[in-house]
């Protein structure tokens, strides 16, 4: 099985924006606005979600990787915190604790673990049977 990736690292003063916006093109590069739109959208809030929360969380810079092997397209977003992401529950008087409930409702599978130097957050994204049907011919 051949994979294609794609990585960035994002300085701690990006944002969720230059994230969306280089994870979209690299989803452009692999068709998968054409094939799949529906599942970009949900990618883009993941990614915007994951990278914010390790800048906001983990205080660090994070490196964005997306690999797509024609079964899941990966998301995985590292960063120099060991802490496992925890949910909160979402208050009426603060922002946050609705993040990991969104990539939960978003990503077909998801999880954390620590790694050398902290951790990563992966989610993976499986496209309808039509953009797999395309993609295998």
């Amino acid at each position: 099985m051949r994979a294609v990736g794609w990585a960035r690292g994002l300085p701690l003063n990006s944002g969720g924006k230059v994230a969306r916006d280089r994870a979209r093109e690299h989803l452009e590069s692999l068709g998968w606005t054409e094939c799949a739109p529906q599942r970009v959208d949900s990618v883009l809030v993941t990614v915007s979600q994951l990278v914010t929360n390790a800048h906001v969380h983990a205080h660090s810079s994070t490196r964005l990787v997306l690999t797509w092997d024609t079964r899941c397209l990966y998301v995985v977003v590292h960063d120099a915190a060991s802490d496992l992401p925890a949910r909160r529950p979402p208050g009426t008087e603060r922002l946050g604790g609705r993040g990991l409930s969104l990539v939960d409702a978003l990503a077909d599978d998801w999880y954390a673990r620590p790694c050398p130097g902290g951790k990563i957050v992966h989610a993976c994204f499986r496209p309808p049977a039509s953009a797999r049907d395309a993609d295998d011919s």
